[in-house]
């Protein structure tokens, strides 16, 4: 091995010094560099993306029918525990309904009626859509089904109360729309107000034509109707005989600023019928669920009637239901005809087969008739002639119907060339003084109010017999003749707790659905329920 030298000794010491220099100034690059920069933070998490609301409360809930008050209560959470707006969205059923969007609480404006629904489809079924919000784009929305149920109103009895007396040959009873008042109708010519609850007859009449009317006979003061928007335009229809013995239907107006009496000034002649007779007359009146006047009309045959076949001679007006509208004025030159012919009636408008105005024909006195809200069909009674009084009962769809007088009285053949296209009566009875028969029907309402015995019946009676019946509306059906062993007689339970029933001219409505009977003998008695 070769001995190092001095020199190489020197060298290595050297190389070793700088090495240690190198390492004590931090690795090379001179005293005078900066220090190097610290690293950046780290980035903020993102932020929480936004939950909508959820809500808690049901989709569905029922309720009884006449309840008031809170029927439902929206409640809601917010994951995020945003604060929350609720509302009510429009639409649907919603305008029934009143919403407090700071509670939640959802209340009736009125109650519901289970017999009359309110809902877009009447299935009692109200459907309301509410949305909650977050206020940061989040938002839910529920349509809540709120079912009304039936409940049981039944009263199981019944009594007949007299609720005023002292009238004049009262024809005729109606409700004055807006008030709890009723019109009673005098054959002379008088229309009094009544208020039925204290039995007072204002000082005041709500119409004087006593000495515009000829009440001979069958002939005075004998029907009136309200138009279906009296709360607006303060319309009052009436039928009435004039002095020439002729039917006319009026028009008036009541006072601006008093519901209870019509101002004669207003008198407008809407259609004049000509008759031939006192007797045979009609006069009933009444607007249809379509809005259009219907007119019940006799033959004007008189007693013996029938021998100049009025009832169907389609010229004539004369033993026909007409139908017009009065809206309207399609025949301005003729004062005796101030209305529109609608579409659909029995015969073209132009007249060329038959008196445009008819409805329906074939009657001989159509004394009263009565529209069934529910249904629409109205329910026409006429007074027979020699052996049967009848029941038809007229669908919005039978137009043209044809009832068979006087070629037949009910289903009896009476007279000319019997047809098969005839429609027969729904109900019949036969002349006669038994439990049930009679010799002259007063016709009178389909019931649809809380008394067990008559509910959903149709009400009529005999002006000679007195008897008072009642049937279930679903056993007369078109085409069928219920037999009058089916009627249920309801004279034991209408007793009287003053004064006596006798010789019925009418059957009335108040606005509440009450049920009264006018009596020629000058009292009006109102059916009531009893335990």
């Amino acid at each position: 091995m070769k001995t190092p030298t001095l020199r190489t000794e020197r060298w290595v010491a050297l190389v070793a010094a700088g090495m240690f220099a190198l390492q004590a100034c931090g690795g090379g690059g001179g005293s005078s560099s900066p220090p190097s920069s610290p690293p950046p933070p780290p980035p903020p998490p993102p932020p929480p993306v936004n939950q909508p609301p959820s809500i808690t409360s049901p989709a569905s809930v029922s309720i009884n029918e006449g309840t008031t008050g809170t029927v439902y209560t929206l409640t809601a959470t917010d994951p995020d525990g945003d604060p929350l707006t609720r509302s009510l969205v429009a639409g649907g059923d919603a305008a029934l309904f009143s919403f407090n969007p700071t509670t939640g609480v959802l209340s009736l404006n009125s109650a519901l009626d289970y017999e009359t629904p309110q809902d877009g489809n009447g299935d009692n079924i109200y459907l309301v859509t509410f949305q909650v919000s977050d206020g940061r784009g989040g938002t839910a929305q529920i349509t809540v089904q709120i079912r009304v149920l039936d409940v049981d109103e039944t009263i199981t009895g019944m009594a007949l109360r007299r609720v005023a007396t002292g009238f004049s040959a009262p024809l005729y009873l109606e409700g004055i729309p807006g008030t709890d008042r009723v019109v009673v109708l005098q054959k002379g010519g008088l229309a009094r107000v009544l208020n039925p609850s204290n039995g007072t007859i204002e000082s005041v009449p709500f119409l004087d034509v006593a000495s515009q009317v000829s009440s001979e006979g069958e002939q005075g003061l004998v029907g009136m109707t309200f138009s279906p928007s009296f709360a607006t335009d303060r319309y009052v229809y009436v039928n009435l005989t004039n002095t020439a013995g002729d039917t006319e239907i009026r028009r008036y107006q009541t006072y601006a600023n008093n519901p209870l009496q019509l101002d004669p000034a207003t008198s407008d002649v809407i259609l004049t019928v000509t008759q031939v007779d006192s007797y045979h007359n009609g006069g009933w009146l009444g607007f249809g669920n379509d809005g259009l006047l219907y007119i019940a009309t006799g033959d004007g045959g008189g007693v013996t009637a029938g021998a100049d076949q009025n009832a169907q001679n389609v010229n004539s007006l004369l033993g026909k239901i007409l139908r017009i509208d009065v809206s309207a004025d399609d025949f301005p030159a003729d004062a005796n005809r101030d209305y529109r012919i609608p579409a659909g009636n029995a015969f073209p408008s132009n007249g060329s087969a038959g008196r445009p105005e008819i409805f329906a024909r074939g009657l001989r006195n159509p004394w009263r008739s009565s529209f069934d809200r529910q249904t629409g069909d109205l329910f026409i009674a006429d007074v027979g002639q020699s052996n049967r009084e009848e029941i038809n009962r007229m669908r919005p769809s039978d137009a043209g119907a044809n009832y068979g007088w006087a070629v037949r009285e009910g289903t009896a053949f009476y007279s000319g060339a019997d047809s098969a296209s005839f429609t027969p009566p729904v109900a019949e009875y036969t002349h006669g003084t038994s439990a049930t028969q009679g010799r002259s029907i007063t016709g009178g309402y389909v019931y649809r109010g809380n008394i067990g015995p008559i509910r959903n019946h149709y009400l009529f009676a005999d002006f000679i017999s007195g008897n008072v019946w009642s049937v279930p509306v679903s056993s007369l059906t078109v085409g069928q003749t219920l037999a009058a062993t089916s009627f249920n007689r309801l004279n034991d339970q209408l007793v009287p707790d003053a004064g006596t029933l006798s010789q019925i001219t009418s059957f009335g409505l108040d606005n509440s659905g009450n049920v009264y009977i006018v009596s020629y003998n000058g009292s009006i008695f109102r059916i009531e329920g009893a335990p």
